[in-house]
Formats: structure tokens, sequence, C-alpha cells
């Protein structure tokens, strides 16, 4: 029983989770659902009664050899890449890359999450252990995690903050070979170090690694390091990355050393809170005989960073002394951070325009190769919000890619819609299937028959929840009789629920109060609203807006209809976005990275009303959900207003009438064949394990190459940073003239009619430089009706080729579309481990 208690895998298996719950109901409900805890607390006289019952030891039994089978039978990954393994030195069971996020959101009994981010790093683990692909994850062990949120009187935000002892917790002390707890070190300014226990969540077939200051050798500031997510002000939080990154790195070495496994070749950085993580690597290779810059190449070439935010303001900065002093300026060699590494070198890593700041996320691109948004439209923004780090280069060439979120099927879809998803998926393996073939497989009385139970147990919990808020605000018993009738199980139910910040827009239903009272009110079409989220408890803003929301909720004439639940968590999300059967998303586009929350509501059946933004403007939008217009404008007064009205018309005229459209037999027809579109067709596309074996074959796999070439040999680093220098020094000499097209001294643009070749040709002075050094291209485009020396983007560039040997480079184009044309010509860096040419910053372009 442990072993199963010990493992999370019962966090997402239902007959795990059935098995504890059988021993004791009441504790385990009373417990949250702990099944460690539970085994602590449960009475003697029970256990023994476990003890002699048959059915119940079979029942552990054929729990524990389906966990045996999970965690050793070959899965995706060892089915896929078994024999690219072979003749590597590696098995299918060492990890191809750590993962350090600052919050892993697995299950509420492990309470070090706050919001998305650490659900999406939570799902990140639970679908690789899904897929075989072995990871270690690496995080910090909150000793209070995130606040549990309540309202005052007058509906203001209450932080509160519970101890977690790490007994109760699902983890275990990782033991060294001396039976001891490991712990690692960070050097701290004023001749300290920290130190740090490991602990770890098994996550499945994913260790899960948890940095633990609160610990007695540690003096008390030292021990609060760990203390609270996102608590603290700016050096409690350099402190807290220090130890996630640096720390985490060490942490990782003496894991994979004391359980016998190759110490992974991959870092993954979830957003840049772990970018010191890049000094340690760097240090452990210069104290390896490379010297600064090689081993900077090294460690580029085996980073992978992941950007969330598409806004500036979301990125970590630091003032740059602060980071001067933990990195160890003014201390002897030997109380350096990471002893060897340069100092003013490590700063240009997160130097930004303002010389003063220290930006976190600069500093993860500048350690990685390879790098990506978390969806399509993000991956744009990102490219564009960080484009003055490759000078030179197009927004579109900036190397930062991206990698649709995803999340978890198993732990976010409730039973009556698994056993739904099964019939149309055909019974096919839901961690590696692309399509579900079998749409009509459930027919409309089930589908709706389900629907109708996961709303009554929204209502149900909202219900429960808005009794304990109001007895919370100081309402007696005797003035909540009102709360058991909030809701109806059988009205159009709207969801809204996320962290709350002014971008995601949480009061813009409320631009027009009235015209929302209608719409609530309407007594042939009603609708209700259950709305959730926390602020920031440094966000002054969001928490006012979340005060507007509570108030508007708290009018005894809406209060039916209109209701926010505090304490919004990993458990509450589950009822709301299987219950509602519309989820709203209201971001200022483009400014939501991706948001994960409808993805979870589609598998359950709900419907989408969402601005295009994040993972909603890659998707199939017609007849699977509706698309709330933007609109452009600086005025964002008269943008908002304007999104609100599109709201409630989207709401009054076109989704109430589609939702009360009954038959005879009281089903809303045309309803469920969209709720059914949506299920089958974008379900297959948000799964967290498509996302995983997206980031396996186009980062994972790529990175370890990578990895595997450069630490081949130190010679083959030092030669890269040689090749650097000499086409950096050279660069400036390389010239460009004599640029023809089809013959003829080429204008800046041209006439073509569609199947017409075009013919370019240039010549290449390289100077001091070899032609295996650059890549000479030829970028064509339409150009521009309103400025013809600019090309319409995307123009698509060619590699030219210098057939003669004499510098003379030449390509000729087939042309599909006619019309005015441009062109220009460009040299860039050429290496096999360049990633990217734009990671130099090197271009010359052909100028007249």
């Amino acid at each position: 029983m442990w072993r199963l208690a010990l493992n999370l895998r019962w966090s997402w298996r239902p007959e795990t989770r059935e098995l504890f719950r059988s021993i004791d109901p009441e504790l385990w409900d009373a417990l949250g659902d702990n099944p460690k805890e539970l085994l602590q607390r449960v009475h003697v006289d029970r256990l023994r009664e476990l003890a002699a019952d048959d059915g119940f030891l079979g029942n552990v039994r054929k729990e524990a050899d389906n966990l045996d089978h999970y965690l050793q039978e070959p899965l995706w990954f060892q089915k896929t890449y078994s024999k690219q393994n072979s003749g590597t030195g590696r098995s299918s069971t060492d990890p191809i890359a750590a993962y350090f996020s600052m919050e892993f959101g697995i299950d509420p009994t492990l309470p070090i999450y706050s919001g998305g981010l650490g659900v999406l790093a939570g799902d990140h683990m639970k679908s690789a252990s899904d897929l075989g692909i072995p990871l270690i994850g690496v995080g910090l062990l909150y000793s209070y995690g995130y606040f549990s949120q309540s309202l005052s009187g007058d509906g203001w935000q209450e932080e509160n903050y519970e101890y977690h002892d790490p007994r109760d917790l699902p983890v275990s002390p990782v033991l060294g070979k001396d039976g001891k707890q490991i712990t690692v070190t960070v050097a701290f300014p004023d001749h300290r170090d920290i130190v740090i226990a490991l602990w770890v969540a098994e996550v499945g077939r994913v260790p899960l690694l948890l940095l633990d200051t609160n610990i007695e050798e540690n003096p008390a500031d030292l021990r609060d390091v760990t203390d609270r997510l996102y608590g603290g002000d700016s050096e409690h939080r350099i402190k807290q990355e220090l130890v996630l990154g640096v720390g985490g790195v060490r942490a990782v070495n003496a894991f994979c050393d004391a359980r016998g496994l190759a110490r992974p070749r991959v870092a993954h950085l979830n957003e840049g809170h772990a970018g010191f993580l890049g000094l340690e690597r760097i240090r452990e290779r210069m104290n390896e005989g490379l010297d600064y810059d090689a081993a900077l190449a090294q460690v580029r070439a085996t980073n992978i960073f992941t950007t969330h935010t598409p806004v500036p303001a979301g990125i970590d900065r630091f003032d740059i002394e602060l980071v001067r002093r933990y990195l160890g300026a003014g201390n002897e060699e030997s109380r350096h951070l990471c002893p060897n590494v340069p100092i003013e070198e490590a700063i240009k890593l997160g130097v930004e325009p303002d010389p003063n700041r220290f930006n976190m996320a600069h500093m993860g691109l500048r350690l990685s190769q390879h790098a990506n948004g978390v969806a399509k439209l993000h991956g744009e923004v990102s490219r564009e919000m960080f484009a003055s780090l490759y000078p030179g280069y197009v927004d579109e060439e900036v190397p930062i890619g991206s990698v649709t979120n995803g999340v978890h099927l198993p732990t976010w879809v409730k039973p009556e819609m698994m056993s739904i998803i099964e019939k149309v998926s055909g019974n096919a393996d839901l961690a590696v299937a692309d399509s579900w073939d079998f749409p009509d497989a459930v027919n409309d009385e089930t589908l709706w028959e389900a629907r109708n139970k996961l709303r009554a147990d929204l209502v149900n919990v909202a219900r429960e929840s808005v009794h304990d808020s109001w007895a919370h605000r100081g309402l007696p018993d005797a003035q909540l009789h009102w709360t058991k009738r909030v809701l109806d199980p059988n009205t159009l139910t709207i969801g809204f629920a996320r962290r709350v910040s002014t971008y995601k827009r949480l009061t813009l239903m409320l631009r027009d109060p009235q015209r929302l009272r209608s719409i609530l009110l309407n007594e042939e079409r009603p609708v209700q609203f259950i709305i959730a989220g926390k602020a920031h408890p440094h966000d002054m803003g969001g928490k006012k807006l979340m005060q507007e929301i509570v108030r508007f909720a708290d009018d005894a004439g809406l209060r039916d209809r209109f209701l926010f639940l505090p304490d919004y968590d990993i458990e509450l999300a589950g009822y709301l976005i299987s219950g509602a059967d519309i989820w709203l998303n209201n971001p200022i586009r483009p400014q939501e990275a991706s948001g994960t929350s409808g993805m979870k509501a589609v598998m359950n059946g709900c419907l989408t009303l969402s601005i295009s933004d994040g993972w909603w403007d890659e998707m199939p939008q017609e007849d699977h959900g509706w698309t709330i217009p933007t609109v452009e404008s600086h005025d964002t007064d008269y943008r908002d207003h304007l999104e609100a009205q599109a709201l409630y018309d989207l709401i009054e005229h076109e989704i109430a009438p589609k939702f009360y459209d009954r038959d005879a037999d009281g089903l809303p027809r045309e309803w469920l064949q969209w709720v059914r579109r949506s299920l089958v067709d974008l379900s297959p596309m948000v799964t967290s394990t498509r996302m995983l074996r997206d980031y396996v074959e186009g980062y994972y796999r790529p990175a370890d190459e990578g990895a595997r070439r450069v630490t081949a040999s130190p010679k083959v680093a030092q030669e890269y940073v040689q090749w650097t220098k000499r086409v950096q020094e050279g660069w400036e000499s390389i010239q460009l003239s004599n640029l023809m097209c089809n013959g003829e001294a080429a204008p800046n643009a041209g006439e073509t009619r569609a199947g017409d070749p075009i013919r370019l040709s240039v010549d290449v002075n390289l100077g001091d430089l070899a032609g295996k050094d650059v890549l000479v291209q030829a970028i064509i485009g339409i150009s521009d009706p309103e400025n013809p020396e600019e090309l319409v983007q995307p123009s698509l560039i060619f590699d030219m080729k210098d057939s003669s040997g004499k510098g003379r480079y030449e390509v000729e184009i087939g042309s599909d579309v006619p019309g005015e044309f441009g062109y220009t010509i460009r040299v860039v860096p050429n290496h096999e481990l360049l990633v990217s040419p734009a990671e130099l910053g090197l271009v010359k372009y052909y100028s007249e």
C-alpha cells in the first residue's frame, strides 16, 4: 500500500483512488484524498480488518501488479526510439532531459503550484510518464505553497497560508548510499552556504525532484527561502531562482549518481526562473578544462527554453547589482556562486537595453539554442518580442518555434465523459491517437445525460462553496438558506476561471451591467455564470477587478445566476471545466500565451466562446464554438466596449437559442452535434501527450543529438568557438556586387508571369572567409503595392550555389505567382553546430 501511496499515478488512476477510499471513506474525504496521510492516520483496528479481507487484498494485489506493469512495459518512447539509443552508451531509461519549473501542479495533495504554469508542468510530467519518456522534473518543495483564498465581507481577496509537513506529502527523501538524505549546497553572499535537502515525488515513471531549504542545517532566514511560491521581495525571489537553477543542477547530478542513472545531457527551462542553471552547467564544463566560451557553446547546444509570457511585464527582471552580488562579486574566487565563471560575462547573458536591469528571459534565450512559445500565435508574438536579440533578421527568422500546450486527458476528463471518449475514439490508445474516428458511436441521449450529470455536479459544488464563503464573510446560518437554491442544474451555464490579471479582462462581461442582467434573467432562455480565480497577493489591480465581480455577484437580484467561487484550485477546476456548457475566454489579443483551461473543457463536452487567441487561434473554429470578434484600436475603452457587445450578442442571439432549441424528446439536437464535433475534432489536438511527442521530436532529441556532437570531444566546442571568432572578425570584409536578374543588371523589382523562371546571380568576395563558412541566399517575395521596396511576408529563401568555384553565386527559381516581385541577396553564417544562422546576429545584405 505504501508503494501505491507514494507513486502519484493514483492521482490519475480512478481504480487506485477508489481502493484507498474504501479503507475509510470519511477519513479519505477529511484528509483531502491523501493516501499517505490516510495510511498514517487510519485506525489500527480497521487495518486489521482489511488484512483479513480477501477481496480487499485481491484489489491491492491487482493495483500493485498494474503499477508494476505500467512502470516496466515498453511505451511510445521505447517503441519508437529504442534502436536509436543502441550504440550511444545510454539506455531507454536514462533521462533524456531534466525539466526545471518553479511550480508543478500534480495534485492538490502536493501544494506546490499556483495556476496555469504549474498545472501545465504537472501535465507535462504525467504525459511523459504515459509515453515512457525518461525525464526528471526539478522544482521546489514549498513549506507553505501558494495561498488559499477567501473573501472578506466587502469582497476583498484574503490570503491564507498553511504549513505543509513533508511527512504528510506524497514525497520521499532521496537517500544516498549511506542511508542519509542527500543534500547539496549553493554559495550565497556574506560567506554563507545554503543547504538544500532533496525529496522525490514519483509521478508514474517520472521522478520529480523537490528542493527544500527548511532544514536544521540552515539559519532561519535561509530556511525560509523555499517558504512560499511567488512570495517575498525581489531578493527573496532571486534566492529561490538560484536554488532552483544552480541547486537544481547539483541535485539532478546527485540523484542520478545515487540511482545509477546517466546524467541527462539536456536541460529544459520552463520559463526563465531556472535560468541560473546555465551558469552551473558552464562551471561544470570549465572544471573539465574548457574555457568559458567553449563551455558556453556546449551549454547552449544542450538547453531548451520555453517562454510562456507574451508581454514584457511578465518577465522576471532583477536589479543588476543584486545579481552581481549573488554571483559573488567582491568575494574571493572560492566564494563565487559558480567558481571560475567570469561574473561580468555571466552578467552579459541577462543584459537588456536598461543597463540597470537583468532579464531572466534574455538569459534563457542566450543560453539556449532551442526555444519555443506555447502556441503558434504565441510563437509569432515571442519572435517579435525578442527580435532585438537577433539583429539583422526579420521577426519570422528569430529562432523561437512553438509547441502548443496540451492537457493530461486522464486527469481532467470526468468518468462520465471518459466512457464516451473510449467509444468515439474506438478504444484507441489515447496517449498516441491523433484522431478519434467514431463520432457517432454514442447517441444523443447518452451524451446529453452525461452533460446534465456534470452540470448538476457543478451546481452542487457551487452551492456548497457559496454557503461556506458567505459563512466566512460573516453571514449567520439563519441567513444562508438561499445558498441552497442558487443556480439551476438545467440552465445554460457559462464558466470563466483563471488567474486574475489585467489582460485576461475578468470584468469585460460587466461593461454593460443592464445588458448582462437581461441575459441572466431572461425568462425563456436564462443564463448563469460561474466565475473563479486568484489574484497575485501583490496585484492590487487584479484584486480590485475581482472585488468588482464579487460585488456584482452579491446583488440579491442576481446571486442566483452569477456566482464567484473562492479558492480556485485543481479540484474546483475539475468541476468547472466539466460542468460548464460554455467556457469563456476574453483576453486582449494576442496577450494570451496559450490557455489550457479551455482545452480541458473541450474534452468534457463543453463548447468554447473565446477571443481568437492562444490555443483557440489555431483550432478549426467554425461549428466548433464561437469566436468573439476583435477590434484593432488604440482606444482601449472603445475596443473593450465593442468586444463586450459582441460577447453579449453571441450569448443572447446564438448560444442561448441553440442550447434551448429542443425537439419533442426534449433534446437540443443541434447543440449536441456541436458538442460532438468539438469533442471529437479538437480533443486529440490538445492532449499533453501530443505536446510531449512534439517536444521529443522537435526539441529533446535534436538537443540531445546536438549535445552528443558538441561534447564528443573538447576539441569540438573549442574549434566551434575559434570558427565563431574568425567569422565575426572577417564579417565586415564580405562584399556583394554585380547582382543580375535574368541576365540583366538587377532592378529592385521585376514583372514575372506564372511559370517563368527567375535567374539570380551575384559576385561574392568573402575576404578571409571560406565558402563553407557561409550561405549565400536569395530572398524573393511579392512586393508590397504601397511600398515596393518591401516584400510581403512570408517571403521565400533559396540557397545559391557557386558552381564555378570563382565566387559567382547563382540560383534559378520557378515562379508560380504572376505579378510584381522583389528580391535581395544576403550572406549568413553556416556551421553544422548552428541551429539557426540568426544565433550569431551576423548578416550581410546586398546594397547598391
